[in-house]
């Protein structure tokens, strides 16, 4: 296999690592356990994560962030958005860009809408999931495959996405050996996920050597999707006030891809 050749098949590789990378940050998940610990992203927060696998350090960029915004009936609202793409070589030779929006409801503590979007050299994915609490349902609609579109019946709990819930984790205190569960929403199924504080590391960040906490999400029962095909997901969260999620990994066949927080921007105190 010559250069160009093997080029565009780490390409392809790290695109796909990028896309699960945002699946993973945008999972829609419901603690099952102290309900009333909800932690959202507040408005002005900034997350940016440089993104690599293997030889190629830089392999893409994820941005997180959360506003405040007014509904139409005046409920105060956050938004929280999501960019990742591809960049250096991977985009020159296999673009990928993905973006979502997911909008929480402060005051109910719940999110109550999401729409995520990729698109690579031949992919398009667009989708939406809305949630009706009362009925106890989420409408999920693919617009460009209508087929998949389905009425989702909501288990009991807070939904929330799988970013928040670990960035949720600084009020968890969880201790290394301690578990938490959470039924996290990849696409249109529930899969039921125990995390668990393995234990404390002392990684490189931006702000130079850093303890952190290493969690591990692993499936409850028969292994579904990625977990089924042998993949890890790691996730450090900064062991101290702040608790940071500081670095991401997604294991598969096909390698390792991470998420290394860069920049981190607080809320703003007025």
């Amino acid at each position: 296999m010559d250069a160009s050749v093997r080029a565009v098949t780490l390409s392809a590789n790290v695109t796909t690592l990028l896309r699960l990378l945002l699946l993973l940050l945008l999972a829609l998940s419901v603690a099952r356990a102290d309900e009333n610990a909800v932690a959202l992203l507040q408005p002005g927060e900034v997350f940016t994560y440089r993104v690599g696998w293997g030889l190629f350090g830089k392999a893409g960029v994820i941005k997180i962030s959360a506003q405040a915004e007014t509904a139409e009936d005046n409920r105060s609202l956050i938004r929280v958005t999501t960019a990742t793409s591809s960049r250096g070589l991977i985009r020159a030779l296999y673009p990928f860009d993905g973006d979502a929006t997911m909008m929480f409801d402060p005051k109910e503590k719940r999110l109550i809408s999401g729409i995520a979007a990729t698109k690579s050299a031949k992919t398009k994915t667009r989708a939406s999931i809305n949630f009706d609490y009362e009925k106890g349902v989420a409408n999920y609609v693919d617009h460009l495959r209508e087929k998949r579109s389905a009425t989702i019946t909501l288990p009991p709990g807070r939904p929330m996405d799988l970013i928040t819930s670990l960035i949720q984790s600084r009020t968890w205190g969880l201790a290394p050996g301690q578990t938490r569960e959470a039924l996290v929403l990849f696409d249109k199924e529930f899969y039921p996920l125990l995390i668990t504080a393995t234990g404390e590391e002392t990684i490189s960040t931006y702000r130079g050597r850093q303890k952190a906490v290493l969690l591990v999400p692993t499936m409850i029962g028969t292994p579904k999707g990625m977990f089924r095909r042998g993949g890890e997901v790691r996730v450090w969260i900064s062991a101290d006030e702040q608790r940071l999620p500081l670095r991401f990994e997604v294991r598969l066949k096909v390698g390792t891809a991470y998420a290394i927080l860069t920049d981190y921007q607080p809320t703003k105190v007025k």
